[in-house]
């Protein structure tokens, strides 16, 4: 994957404001895959398989593909089972399937290209022949405030079951293009689309800046012909072979971790000297395998102030590797008690000392965290998670008490580490990690002498707020 810096550096150099317009279709795009497949899956699922509704839904997509019909009336015929529902009903079904099942698909290379549009002051907006409950989660997640799309028709607040003409397709996608410019006063020559489909031609042919993701084959061909810049992501949906055979080598990783860390052990006599080198080798050994970069900003700040309570907010399956990569060595980690059971990962986080915590007991929970603080007395940092569980983007959780209390009771500073962007390696409920750059920023060390359980909410407030303003600099 290619570094965020290098995606958008024309953007970047680019003129900036309002007037420019950047375009963005759906599927393929924005999103690995195709949409409507996580709704159909949704649907089948939740609902069950209705022979009838299946076949007559399959005889409008092949009338469609066979341009024996047009693509409301597809819409339509494949869209008959939700005649009556309302408004909010369909947009409950659109969050559902979002957070479920299209969250962790969205590229992080678009998601890079919004953003630096967005930095840039352009009008951006998602323009796609879908529906607004099929996007409009996706919109609000990308920060995206304009959505162009198919219009469905309701009556007295349900569905009719007709699609409102023109549909967002072809020469309406280009319409749809075309009046937001009107509207915004946008100059198109200086515009952006970026899109997968030979269908979105009418749109590519009226803007100056046609971007190609992930095209189609004959799109491609088109594309190379007028000199049109092509963009091909792989950092989701299948993975590739490479990215199997580096997950599959770096399970096996821990082997020759071990021979490194029990040697080292024995000829020390310190077990802690031996799991750190194990535990700092194995994250290496498994991020390099994986094709894991990480860079740095702040990384003095690593090891100006020990012993210290870190803190990292959560967002990936990936995140204590990279703590124990950056960390390296005197750390105890503070951890739910599900991961005591994780396979490989579970058994070395308990070698290392992990103080795992059953958050379903609060006594258990206060008396584990007493464990952890007498850790920091002997000299040991804690490195810990306030936010307590991982969020399927980049939004950031309100923080638990826990770390912070820890800090005040053994009189050592808190220094925040912020993840920018380990969901491009791994997103919640991903299995294979990707190659990706993880960009990290590591605070000064914030001492906690004055704190007080009078000002403690205030001083937690103000880490989160910074928190929140270095994630939104991308």
């Amino acid at each position: 994957m290619a570094s965020r810096r290098e995606l958008t550096r024309l953007i970047d150099r680019g003129p900036s404001g309002p007037k420019i317009g950047a375009f963005f279709d759906v599927d393929r795009t924005l999103l690995a895959g195709f949409s409507a497949m996580a709704f159909m899956r949704d649907k089948f699922s939740t609902e069950g398989i209705d022979i009838g509704k299946t076949i007559t839904s399959l005889g409008g997509a092949f009338r469609f593909g066979m341009n024996q019909s047009s693509f409301p009336t597809f819409l339509e015929e494949s869209s008959g089972d939700l005649v009556g529902l309302t408004e909010e009903e369909l947009s409950a079904v659109g969050e559902r399937v979002f957070n479920q099942r299209l969250v962790t698909d969205i590229y992080p290379e678009s998601r890079a290209l919004v953003e630096a549009h967005q930095k840039r002051g352009h009008t951006v907006a998602i323009i796609s022949s879908a529906t607004h409950f099929q996007i409009d989660d996706l919109a609000r997640e990308l920060g995206i405030e304009h959505v162009l799309c198919t219009e469905l028709e309701f009556v007295n607040g349900k569905f009719t079951g007709n699609v409102v003409r023109p549909a967002c397709f072809r020469e309406g996608k280009a319409k749809a293009g075309r009046d937001l410019a009107e509207e915004f006063d946008l100059d198109l020559h200086q515009s952006y689309f970026y899109t997968d489909s030979r269908d979105d031609l009418p749109l590519l042919d009226i803007v100056g800046n046609p971007r190609l993701v992930n095209p189609d084959s004959e799109l491609s061909q088109i594309g190379s012909r007028n000199g049109w810049p092509v963009y091909r992501f792989r950092s989701r949906g299948r993975p590739s072979w490479r990215e199997v055979a580096g997950l599959a080598a770096s399970m096996t990783a821990l082997g020759p971790a071990a021979m490194i860390g029990i040697p080292a052990a024995i000829a020390s006599g310190n077990l802690r000297r031996g799991m750190d080198m194990m535990m700092s080798t194995y994250a290496d050994l498994s991020n390099a395998l994986t094709g894991v970069e990480v860079q740095v900003e702040g990384e003095a700040h690593l090891w100006s102030h020990r012993p210290a309570v870190f803190i990292f907010n959560h967002q990936s399956g990936l995140d204590a590797l990279l703590m124990a990569r950056l960390l390296r060595r005197d750390v105890v980690g503070v951890a739910k008690q599900e991961l005591k059971d994780t396979p490989i990962l579970g058994q070395m986080m308990q070698l290392a000392g992990t103080v795992f915590v059953e958050r379903g007991d609060k006594e258990k929970a206060v008396e584990s965290l007493r464990s952890a603080e007498d850790a920091v007395r002997q000299g040991l940092s804690i490195v810990i998670a306030p936010e307590g569980t991982r969020s399927a983007t980049k939004r950031l959780g309100p923080f638990k008490k826990g770390a912070f209390r820890m800090a005040m009771a053994t009189g050592v500073p808190i220094v925040p580490v912020v993840l920018k962007n380990a969901l491009d390696a791994l997103p919640r409920h991903g299995v294979v990690v990707r190659a990706a750059t993880v960009e990290v920023v590591v605070m000064p060390p914030i001492p906690t002498d004055d704190w007080t359980l009078e000002n403690l909410n205030d001083r937690i407030a103000e880490i989160h707020a910074r928190y929140r303003k270095i994630l939104s600099d991308d």
